[in-house]
């Protein structure tokens, strides 16, 4: 674990992960947005936040006819030590909800 999150893509059945690399790697939306507004490099981000954005002409689409693959969910949460018996079902909850 570690590292900068890879951006997973499909096309036509195939999966890929990308590792971007660059002098900037943000956890916020906002930053990413705002940076992607500025010219910065390309932001990996939800399409109802940016949409406005396409519209105006501010943003442009790259790699349109990927699409981002959805392995599910990630849960955070302290250590198990720490961890409350309703946080401990909600997590068994996700876990097996896909199955």
């Amino acid at each position: 674990y570690g590292g900068i999150f890879a951006w997973g893509l499909e096309k036509d059945g195939r999966e890929v992960k990308v590792r971007g690399e660059g002098q900037l790697v943000f956890n916020s939306l906002g930053m990413r947005l705002s940076s992607a507004l500025d010219g910065l490099g390309v932001a990996y981000m939800p399409e109802d936040q940016v949409l406005p954005y396409i519209a105006d002409g501010s943003l442009v689409r790259v790699l349109e006819d990927w699409c981002p693959s959805f392995p599910g969910y990630h849960l955070y949460y302290p250590s198990r030590r720490q961890q409350s018996p309703a946080l401990a079902l909600l997590a068994d909850v996700l876990r097996y909800r896909g199955d």
